[in-house]
This record gives structure tokens, sequence and C-alpha cells, in this order.
């Protein structure tokens, strides 16, 4: 009888955990959909860095391009694995994805390179931060830092999520771009949903 009770429970946790995990690698609410995203920015990074690092240390490529390389590593990375694992955007043209997503990392970059300067230009003649614990050398890791998570938050997550990943009007125009880049001369098709939007 007590080993019957213990297989109903332990058969009783297996579907619990089963249907959390579907709910992780399925659902669509914000809040999984941000942890699916954080764990694809976490792995573009790692391959950002060390395709970075392997450049510079074995390859001896200028720093400035084993880090470009490296942040269009990461970036090609980031947007594969959110295009099939955290947005399920199998519906969206991937041509549409590429310029959509193009566009949202050039303003990514944008933003993170004149907002640290910004903010490590406000901050850094500010003399109460030593008195609370920061340090001079720190002032540019703590810009640099803040500015990352306000725009990986507030501009990429919400932007990819908006609109890199869904179907828009601006689809056909980006499937027309990359169609005349690449000389295809298919035209691209019109989805009449994108009239209800």
């Amino acid at each position: 009888m007590k080993q019957k009770h213990t297989d109903e429970a332990d058969y009783g946790m297996r579907r619990r955990l089963r249907r959390t995990g579907d709910k992780l690698l399925n659902s669509n609410s914000l809040f999984t959909t941000f942890l699916r995203s954080a764990v694809s920015s976490q792995t573009a990074s790692w391959v950002d860095l060390g395709l970075c690092f392997a450049l510079f240390a074995w390859v001896g490529m200028a720093a400035w391009a084993s880090t470009a390389l490296g942040a269009v590593a990461g970036g090609i990375v980031n947007c594969i694995i959110n295009y099939k694992f955290t947005f399920h955007a199998d519906g969206c043209s991937w041509r549409a994805v590429v310029v959509k997503y193009t566009l949202i990392w050039f303003g990514s970059l944008l933003l993170n390179t004149f907002g640290t300067q910004l903010l490590y230009d406000l901050i850094k003649d500010c003399d109460w931060l030593e008195q609370i614990g920061f340090r001079k050398d720190g002032y540019f890791a703590a810009a640099r830092l803040v500015v990352s998570l306000l725009v990986s938050w507030c501009w990429n997550f919400v932007l990819q999520r908006n609109f890199v990943y869904r179907r828009s009007p601006f689809d056909r125009h980006a499937i027309r771009f990359v169609n005349f880049i690449t000389g295809h001369k298919e035209q691209a098709p019109y989805d009449h949903r994108i009239d209800q939007l």
C-alpha cells in the first residue's frame, strides 16, 4: 500500500513538472516569454564574447574587428533562437524578421553607445557617489550596465515581442527589400490578414 502511494505521488509530481516545463517552453505569456528571451540573450552573449576573445587572442585580430564580428555572430544567434524558441514566430517570413531584427539591433547599438556615454558624462563628476562606495573607475561600468539593462528590457524585448516576430504591414516592404538585395525575383506574398491588424 505504501509503495502504491509513493508511485502515485511520483506520477503526480512528474505531471506537474511536465506541465510547468510545457508552459515555460510554449506559453506566450509576458513572464514566460521574458524568461525565454533572457536565455536567448545569455546564449547570444556567450557566443559574442567567446568569438570576440577567440579572434582577438588566438587569431590576432584587432580589438575593434573581433568585437564587431562577435557582436554580429551574437546577433545572428539571438535572432535564430528568438525566431524558433523565444517567440515561436514560425508564421512570420524569415526575410521580414531579418530586416526588422536588423533595424532594432542598430537602434539598440545606438541607444547603448550614446546612452552609456550620456550617463557616464552625467555621473563622472558626482563626488557624492564616492561617498556611498563607488570608485571613479567603476563609473563607466555602472553606466554601461544600467544603460544595457534599460535598452534590453525597454527596447529590445518590447520591440522584438511586438514587432520583429509578429506579422505586420511592414513585412511586405521588408520582403521586397531582401528580394531586391539578393536579386530574388519572387514578389512578396500579400497576406490579407495584415489588413486586419
